[in-house]
């Protein structure tokens, strides 16, 4: 552009030949008439027609016709090849294979393989060409209240308890108001997946009459041929227990939802960009349970200034009948192995030993997993989210230690006991496993509470002397002991003998804590 207002201030003003121009400014005469004849020709129509692009044309920076160039290399067949390699990659991404896809760099290698000599970006420019000719835009919809909710998961990576997880987010956006709700969980399980619709349908107080999903595996059981999809059994039965219908989107194909993708990087922007450090991954739920409400508070200009919250209160009226809350419970079958635990997602939870090498149904759900042996109730643990981590409760294990009273000490079900009966063991039964092992059975009966009750009685007593038999009697006798006596009289006799009978029971409850109450 410099060039080019040099070369006519010199031609216009000072009134410099071209030949000099050229010969001064090392530029071809050809370039230097072009310039001065665009000038020329541009000035003399701009006096006869105000017309604005003969302005731009006066102004702007010299211009080369490139329209006319063949791309040398980049011929036919090679653009056939490209194009086969961008439709092989749709049909992997239509099957699942998302990470087996070609990218440029391995178009450019396929092409080099079979001897054609090509750059890498010419092959750039080719594909992103092809691929800008099937662009797809969002097409915005509209929804009547209550019609339909987008979910879909996303990933977002928090320091819990000192260490950084990779943590999964549940979305839900509401199609009509953008209403948002969402929740956190160690991994995208089919207990977690179901659990966070229910708590969805609860928060919302009533059920949509559709839900919009991705490609997700816990909605999605297989693909059949390029776009139909099979549902989930637990789709299914969700789906019919709740009355809601579903509709999946075609792969790769975000702009079909167009709500929950962005709400996705809304929320996990919004929320974690400010804190992403919890103590727990409960303190983490409840922070972003507060950032999503004041979120949902806010005006939005496409709504008239109504916020997400407003309008979820108008359309709560139009949602279908919610029924009593879905058991969310993944229901899957384990045999107990020779630990007498089952593997759940490589974590062990152990069962009462009497049920080795037993077929046994496990309901696990986000926060606990519980144990069924023909239909009854043998085990529940709180959910362990490691890998190789194990749940071990001793009470579990009372008919083999009585028969291994030895294994007791170095047992990972010691290590893991209550700190409470651990204290107990310390204290007064090492060396006598066989007596804590009958101690077991006390407490499985009446409870750590009340065994812990009589060793403290037994200790203000004799401190050396606390064995499971003392115990036992402290602990199934009441504490509080009734005696009726005759009916009161006036006599001196009876009053000396109703004294007589307080001294006798106080004799009986050697412990000076124990209530005695006549009637």
């Amino acid at each position: 552009m410099a060039d080019k207002q040099k070369i006519i201030l010199k031609a216009v003003l000072e009134g410099t030949s071209q030949r000099q121009i050229s010969r001064e400014m090392k530029v071809s005469r050809t370039t230097v008439a072009r310039y001065l004849k665009n000038y020329e020709d541009s000035k003399s129509k701009l006096m006869k027609s105000d017309n604005i692009k003969l302005k731009e044309n006066i102004i702007s920076p010299p211009k080369y016709n490139s329209s006319g160039r063949k791309k040398v290399k980049l011929n036919c067949e090679i653009i056939e090849k490209i194009t086969s390699f961008l439709k092989e990659n749709e049909e992997k991404r239509s099957t699942g294979r998302y990470k087996q896809q070609k990218k440029k760099i391995d178009i450019l290698q396929a092409l080099r393989d079979a001897g054609h000599d090509i750059g890498y970006t010419t092959v750039c420019a080719a594909v992103n060409d092809i691929e800008r000719k099937s662009r797809e835009a969002f097409i915005r919809q509209e929804y009547n209240l209550g019609d339909a909710a987008e979910f879909d998961w996303g990933e977002v990576k928090l320091i819990i308890d000192k260490k950084l997880r990779i943590i999964q987010m549940g979305v839900f956006t509401t199609c009509r108001g953008n209403y948002r709700y969402a929740d956190l969980y160690y991994s995208q399980k089919m207990e977690n997946f179901l659990h966070l619709h229910t708590e969805f349908f609860s928060h919302v107080s009533g059920v949509y009459r559709q839900i919009v999903y991705d490609n997700l595996r816990t909605a999605v059981a297989r693909f059949v041929g390029k776009n139909e999809k099979v549902p989930t059994d637990d789709l299914l039965r969700l789906s019919i227990y709740y009355g809601f219908s579903y509709r999946f989107c075609n792969t790769s194909r975000a702009n079909e939802k167009g709500h929950v993708e962005r709400s996705v990087e809304y929320v996990r922007r919004r929320v974690f960009s400010k804190k992403d450090s919890f103590l727990s991954l409960e303190e983490a739920k409840e922070y972003l349970r507060q950032e999503l409400s004041e979120l949902n508070l806010k005006g939005q200009a496409l709504e008239n200034g109504l916020s997400a919250a407003e309008i979820l209160s108008e359309e709560k009226a139009c949602l279908l009948f919610l029924p009593p809350k879905y058991d969310s419970a993944r229901v899957c079958e384990r045999r107990v192995n020779k630990y007498s635990v089952i593997e759940i997602d490589s974590c062990f939870y152990s069962v009462p030993d009497a049920y080795v090498k037993e077929f046994v149904f496990v309901k696990a759900y986000p926060e606990k997993i519980i144990i069924y042996y023909k239909e009854n109730e043998i085990a529940a643990h709180k959910r362990k989210y490691g890998h190789f981590e194990w749940s071990i409760e001793i009470e579990h294990y009372r008919q083999t230690f009585l028969k291994k009273p030895g294994a007791l000490a170095k047992s990972v079900a010691l290590l893991q006991a209550a700190p409470d009966l651990r204290k107990i063991y310390d204290n007064h039964y090492i060396g006598r496993e066989k007596d804590f092992i009958e101690l077991l059975e006390i407490i499985a009966g009446r409870g750590l509470d009340k065994v812990k009750e009589a060793i403290s009685k037994l200790e203000s007593i004799n401190p050396g002397a606390i064995n499971t038999e003392k115990i036992k009697m402290i602990a199934e006798r009441d504490e509080t002991r009734i005696i009726k006596p005759l009916e009161v009289a006036n006599t001196q006799i009876e009053a000396y003998s109703k004294d007589i009978l307080l001294n006798y029971a106080a004799l009986l409850n050697f412990s000076s804590q124990a209530e005695v109450k006549i009637i």
